[in-house]
């Protein structure tokens, strides 16, 4: 009995490991796929959603913008055209959760760094105050590369109205006055199609590491 497991030994190992990448082909066949959801309006938060989308449940794209960043450039979703991008609100002079997300937005582009497809995109809510010089100042101290993030600033209710009818995140339309600046510490995830894939908090590393993470699905998805 011995001599007959000796005599067929290689042939065993063989066959167990044909059979072995036999079920690792099966399975990696077999298992699904992740896809990430797209978000509409009807899926968020009342609070965060101007009334004129709330009940909107399909097609919902982020809406045409036209804003100046940290250099004086006019930026327009020309300059995101077949990206994928990460966008958020906050304000220069926020002493709370804007110093967190704009750290994390920044470990988001580092981790990027050899990535062309991915961009930053960060509205301020302040635009009476956060000007372009102010955005530079702030761009520099904060090491933004220009290639790949741009701080914008324009007309505050374009702002408001692009934070709340397309990516929405905020919880007014910003008619309160010049510090009417209630924003979330929301990061988005907008794809190639301006369509929105991901909610995350700008303000937990946890949640950086899922976007980061949803970003390689979201490639691997191949949007065009």
């Amino acid at each position: 009995m011995l001599r007959f497991f000796a005599k067929y030994k290689f042939f065993a190992i063989v066959l167990f490991i044909l059979s072995a990448i036999i079920i690792s082909i099966i399975y990696s066949i077999l298992k699904p796929k992740r896809v990430l959801r797209v978000y509409e309006p009807d899926m968020v938060s009342l609070e965060l959603v101007d009334s004129t989308v709330q009940h909107v449940r399909k097609y919902h794209k982020i809406a045409d913008f036209s804003l100046l960043n940290q250099n004086g450039e006019k930026i327009t979703q020309a300059n995101y055209k077949d990206k994928i991008y990460v966008a958020d609100f906050f304000f220069t002079t926020c002493q709370t959760i804007c110093p967190i997300m704009t750290d994390h937005m920044k470990l988001i582009q580092s981790r990027l760094k050899n990535d062309p497809d991915v961009k930053l995109l960060s509205h301020t809510v302040i635009p009476e105050t956060d000007g372009v010089p102010q955005l530079k100042e702030y761009a520099i101290r904060k090491g933004v590369d220009d290639t790949r993030w741009n701080l914008v600033t324009g007309d505050k209710k374009h702002i408001y109205d692009l934070a709340r009818k397309s990516y929405l995140v905020a919880k007014t339309n910003g008619d309160g006055g010049p510090y009417d600046m209630i924003h979330t510490e929301n990061f988005v995830l907008v794809d190639k199609k301006k369509r929105i894939r991901g909610f995350y908090d700008g303000t937990d590393l946890d949640e950086i590491e899922r976007l980061l993470e949803d970003i390689k699905v979201l490639k691997e998805e191949g949007v065009k």
